[in-house]
Parts: structure tokens; C-alpha cells; sequence
């Protein structure tokens, strides 16, 4: 029997309905990603569902004894509760009975309180609450106003969690985490025994958590076993069925619907020519940022609305400290025009520190920035400060105007706005009529309306639904601009950035090559070296005091037979392997500092880049060498 099921549910807002005789069922340990557009009616359903809201018409149907919890996308907590407090706010009923048991009178009916007690497991729900704060590493004393947009989300998942829910809702789960809380928290929910009905447009989330994907899509319901990449071929194959049938339609609503849709599935099927765009992009990218020595001195005052040189900021061993912190230390990157740098790093990092040393916004402590000239920058305002309620769509994007000039093109501004999936018949609309993921499309519209050759997008895709996302992947690829982007959405950030500044600890900043996957692929490879050469060289050191301690005492023949023992064990190939490895490990670090020297001449990609990219390629074997390298010796020696 499904936990909870909806049959024939209708729900609309003025004219529009969001929910349109729309049937759902849920069963037990299920992970459902509910999706679909803007403005759609995703949240209404989870409050519909979870019994917060009613339905204008339809029946809900639930298990009977079902417990459930729903996390909203802005937790609403009491800044001046502790976290233990908070926590455990959901137990303040079931806590009020036990403590009636326990102070029960005569005639008092014991049996009546026991089981509303054992109901949710209650007598020592202190003890639960410790447990649950303990494994999602939170401090019980802390208060709830000092912590970060973060830490509270995981406070109001406590709360939830807390409950023991058999169904666990969850609007946006991933907003304001960072990538190592992401990771942490799908695994979580995969460990999770009950079910889960999740609102979220972060694409890798979904495909690591979800058993099935449930698109909300004009009012109705539609259902796609599996995870995230599951459901797009699936829907590739549906919308190639219905364009057929929508074209037998009438001819006006059937361009419109054909435009809709054919739309949809070009963004979800990921051309291949826009996956070469990509590739292509990186690899200028990898060749003009090794080719520093060559553009260095190419600077020169821009003209209209972009910059003519090729540098947009040079930074040459900056510092940054606050207190007794340090943000940043000794960095050093060169900034190129149509560069698409993406800043990881946990909140709290320093990510937007670094980002106004780099646009000239905040003067480092110590080192060099320079700026290339005529830099326009242009901001995507996260909190949406920006916004006026009262206005209409066509007067946001272009006030006092029917036209807009983009580029060096004139464009009608419905024209302009249905590019960012606003019909025309919604320009007239107030901006105040939009939900937060049309608003933020609204404001990414007036961002690319602005002339600018540097765009600032930090957490652009929160709250964008799918479809827009995809459109903004393919805004910023055509983009010839530089874009700095901070997101946690690893799937939007991998379409985009062509390299990645990662924060490392300690003020420490290091840029990568490529997309996110990247930098997880050599970051990893680099601690693992760096693991290994550590565990090497204290090894050695080891061996060396040990053998200096035993030297002033000549060891008797009898005394020597365990170590000649120990050798006789290595086979005479082992015995070779670690005698010639000490030499091996010296040649190719010899080999790698050679291969790094001659890379660092920026004029080598401009005389030979075949020969330029066989180094690069020599130098990623060369890593993976040294790391067998050194485990074998490490293995051998011990």
C-alpha cells in the first residue's frame, strides 16, 4: 500500500492551473525528485502533500500512523534558540506527555500517555537528539542567529530527523550548502530508511539520490523511473512523439508548442556541437593561460563596450588577512579576457574576498594586482535587492522603451524577453506576480541586457528550474566576456568554467584546468602524492635515526641474523625493485621539474603547441609514475 496517495487533485491561481485532475502515489522507501518549471506549482504540491495545504479540490489520502516532516527552502527557526533547542522543537508535545506520565495523579490514564510515548519512541528523546546533532556535526550550545545560511539548513534537517519520519520532505535541500555539505548530505538521504519527496534543481544531486523523477508539467503529473540522466532519455524519446502529433495541431498553437518543446529538448539532449564549443574553449583556454609570457605586456585602453587587451587582472603573490586570519596567501593567477573561472571552496572561505581583490575592489596586504583597462563589470544580485516589485517585466529589462540594445543588435524587448522564456503576453505583467525562479531569470535577462565585458555571478542558479538553467549554460559558452562564477551545482558549473580557483585551507588558493570533475580528478591525484611522499620521507627518516642510534654499537654476528633474515625474504626481484627505485624516483622528479620548466616559457605554445600539449600530457603520466612509484618502494621497505 502506497504511504501517501493523491487522486484527481485541482489547484489553480487566478486562471492558471497549477494542478489540473493531476494523480500521485508514493511508496515506502522511495526517493522521488520532484521537478518542472518556475511557477509551476512544485512547492504548493510538497505543502499539498505533506498535509500543510489543501488542494481546491481532490482527495489525500495518507497511511494510517505515518509520520511526517517537511524542511522548508528557508528554514524558519528562533535565532535565540540553542541548536539542542531547536532541534528538538518537534518534540515539545511528545516531551510535555512524558513528562505528565511522570507526574501523573490519580486517575490519570497511564496507558493512554505510554503509548503516545512509545509512539514516537520518547522516553529518552534527549538522547536521540544528542545522537542526531552528533551526526550531522552540530554544536547542541550554539545559538541558531550566529550560524551561516548553511549550518542552519542542517539544523532544520535535525529537527525533521529528529521526528523518525516515514516520509521526509525537502524544498531545495542543497541552497546555501557548499560542495563538501552536498556530499555529506546525499549521502545521508541515501542511508535514509524511509522516503523522500525532494524539490531541487541541482542535476548531479538528483542522479546521486533519486529512485525516480516526477516532472510537474502544466498541471499534470508525470512519472520517469531512475535517477536524473535516466529521465532525460526518457524524455527525449516522449518529446519527440508528441512534436509529432502537436504538429498535426492547429498551425498557430502548434509553432508555439513546437518552439516550447523543441526548446527543451535541444537544451536537454546536449548538442554535440555545444560539447565541442566547450572542449574547444577549454583547450584555448589551457593555451593562452600557459602562454603568459607572451601577453604580459598586452594592455591597452578599451574602446565601446569591451577591452581590447587580453589581460583582465594579474596577481602576482597577494595576501589578504582580517584579524588574525589570513583569506589569501601569496597568490598568484593572470585573468584573461573570455576566461569562465568557477571559486570553490566552503562558505566562509573567502571566496568573495578574493573575487574583489581580483576585480580591484579590495587592495591586497601584500603583493602586486593590476587591472587591464576599461574592465565593465556586471553583478547577478543574489538577494535580489535589485528588484522592483511594482514595475512590469518590459519596464525592468528596458524602461522608458519598447527596444534594447544587445550587442550590436536592436531587439523588440518581448522579443528579448522570450528568449528567457517569458511569454509576451506576461511583459505587462508586475514583477511582484513572479516566483523566486522567475525572478531570478528576470534579473539574469536585465544582466545581459547591461553592457559588460566581466560578468559576476555568484549562486546564480538557485531557484532556476532546469530549463532555464540550460538556457544560462548556453548564454555564458557564447558569452565572449570573462565570467567569474561561484555556485555549488557541480552539473552547471562543469557546462561552463573552463578552469576552477579552489580554496586548499589556511589562505591557501590553487586555479586547476577544466571543470569541476577536473579539479576533483587532480586534487585528489596531488594529495595522494603529496600523502605518499610525506609517508616516504618520514619512513626514511625513521630508518635513518634508527640506524644512527644503533651505529656507536657494533652489532655481534648473532645480533645481525634477524636483519640478513628479513632481507632473504625479498625475492631477488623485489630485492632489485628496491635497490633501483631510489634512482627511478630521482629521474622522474629530475624528468617532471625539466618537463615544468620548459612549460613555463609561455612562448613554447606559440613556436610549437603540438610539442607544448605532449609535455602537458608527460607530465599527468609522470604523476601517476611517481605515486606507484613511491607506494612500491614504500611497500618494499616495510
Amino acid at each position: 500500500m502506497a504511504l501517501i496517495t493523491l487522486l484527481n487533485a485541482q489547484l489553480a491561481f487566478g486562471h492558471v492551473a497549477l494542478l489540473d485532475h493531476a494523480d500521485f502515489a508514493l511508496e515506502s522507501q522511495e526517493r522521488v525528485g520532484l521537478i518542472g518549471r518556475n511557477g509551476a506549482g512544485k512547492s504548493s504540491l510538497l505543502k499539498i502533500l505533506a498535509g500543510m495545504e489543501k488542494a481546491d479540490d481532490g482527495n489525500l489520502q495518507l497511511q494510517n500512523g505515518i509520520r511526517i516532516a517537511y524542511v522548508a527552502q528557508e528554514p524558519n527557526l528562533n535565532l535565540e534558540h540553542t541548536v539542542f533547542e531547536a532541534a528538538s522543537h518537534g518534540m515539545a508535545a511528545v516531551s510535555a506527555v512524558r513528562d505528565r506520565y511522570f507526574a501523573a495523579e490519580d486517575g490519570e490514564d497511564l496507558d493512554a500517555l505510554q503509548s503516545q510515548i512509545e509512539a514516537f519512541d520518547a522516553w529518552n528523546w534527549e538522547q536521540r537528539v544528542e545522537e542526531t546533532l552528533q551526526r550531522l556535526h552540530l554544536d547542541p550550545q550554539a545559538l541558531v542567529g550566529n550560524l551561516s545560511g548553511g549550518v542552519k539548513k542542517r539544523v532544520a534537517l535535525a529537527q525533521a530527523l529528529v521526528l523518525r519520519p516515514d516520509v521526509l520532505f525537502l524544498d531545495e535541500p542543497t541552497n546555501h550548502l557548499d560542495l563538501d555539505s552536498i556530499a555529506w548530505l546525499e549521502e545521508l538521504l541515501k542511508e535514509f530508511k524511509g522516503s523522500i519527496i525532494t524539490i531541487t534543481h541541482d542535476r548531479s544531486f538528483l542522479d546521486a539520490v533519486a529512485t525516480r523523477i516526477v516532472e510537474l508539467d502544466r498541471g499534470q503529473l508525470r512519472s520517469y523511473p531512475g535517477n536524473f540522466a535516466q529521465y532525460v532519455v526518457q524524455k527525449q524519446e516522449q518529446l519527440a512523439q508528441e512534436s509529432v502529433i502537436n504538429a498535426k495541431a492547429d498551425k498557430l498553437l502548434a509553432q508555439e508548442e513546437i518552439w516550447i518543446r523543441k526548446g527543451v529538448e535541444a537544451r536537454r539532449t546536449r548538442s554535440q556541437s555545444r560539447i565541442e564549443r566547450l572542449k574547444v574553449m577549454r583547450g584555448e583556454h589551457a593555451a593562452r593561460r600557459t602562454a603568459q609570457g607572451s601577453v604580459k605586456m598586452d594592455i591597452a585602453s578599451g574602446t565601446g563596450n569591451g577591452y581590447q587587451g587580453k589581460i583582465v587582472a594579474e596577481l602576482t603573490d597577494v595576501s589578504k588577512s582580517f584579524g588574525d586570519r589570513t583569506i589569501v596567501r601569496n597568490f598568484s593567477t593572470t585573468v584573461l579576457r573570455g576566461d569562465k573561472i568557477g571559486l570553490l571552496g566552503p562558505n566562509g572561505a573567502g571566496k568573495t574576498t578574493l573575487l574583489k581583490m581580483i576585480l580591484g575592489e579590495l587592495a591586497a596586504d601584500s603583493g602586486d594586482i593590476r587591472q587591464g583597462a576599461n574592465l565593465q563589470v556586471a553583478y547577478f544580485d543574489q538577494m535580489r535587492d535589485a528588484i522592483n516589485l511594482d514595475a512590469t517585466l518590459e519596464d525592468f529589462i528596458s524602461p522608458g522603451s519598447e527596444w534594447i540594445e544587445i550587442g550590436n543588435q536592436r531587439k523588440h524587448v518581448k522579443s528579448y524577453l522570450s528568449d528567457f522564456l517569458f511569454s509576451p503576453a506576461r511583459a505587462h505583467s508586475p514583477v511582484r506576480s513572479l516566483s523566486g525562479g522567475e525572478r531570478n531569470r528576470l534579473l539574469l535577462a536585465r544582466l545581459f541586457a547591461r553592457p559588460a565585458n566581466v560578468l559576476v555571478l555568484d549562486e546564480p542558479t538557485n531557484d532556476l528550474d532546469i530549463d532555464t538553467l540550460d538556457l544560462l549554460e548556453d548564454l555564458l559558452q557564447q558569452y565572449d566576456g570573462t565570467v567569474f562564477l561561484v555556485s555549488h551545482d557541480r552539473t552547471f558549473m562543469d557546462n561552463v568554467v573552463t578552469s576552477i580557483i579552489a580554496a586548499e585551507g589556511d589562505g591557501h588558493w590553487r586555479e586547476y584546468e577544466g571543470s569541476v570533475q577536473d579539479w576533483l580528478i587532480q586534487s585528489r591525484r596531488s594529495r595522494e602524492i603529496a600523502e605518499q611522499r610525506d609517508a616516504a620521507q618520514a619512513n626514511k627518516l625513521a630508518k635513518d635515526t634508527k640506524a644512527a642510534a644503533a651505529a656507536p654499537a657494533p652489532a655481534p654476528a648473532v645480533a645481525a641474523a634477524p636483519a640478513a633474515q628479513a632481507k632473504r625474504k625479498l625475492s631477488y626481484k623485489d630485492q632489485r625493485d628496491l635497490d633501483l627505485l631510489p634512482a627511478r624516483i630521482a629521474e622522474l622528479e629530475t624528468e617532471q621539474k625539466s618537463i615544468q620548466a620548459k612549460l613555463a616559457d609561455g612562448n613554447l605554445f606559440t613556436k610549437d603547441y603540438g610539442q607544448a600539449m605532449q609535455l602537458q600530457q608527460r607530465d599527468t603520466v609522470i604523476e601517476g609514475e611517481l605515486l606507484e612509484a613511491l607506494m612500491r618502494w614504500e611497500e618494499l621497505s616495510s
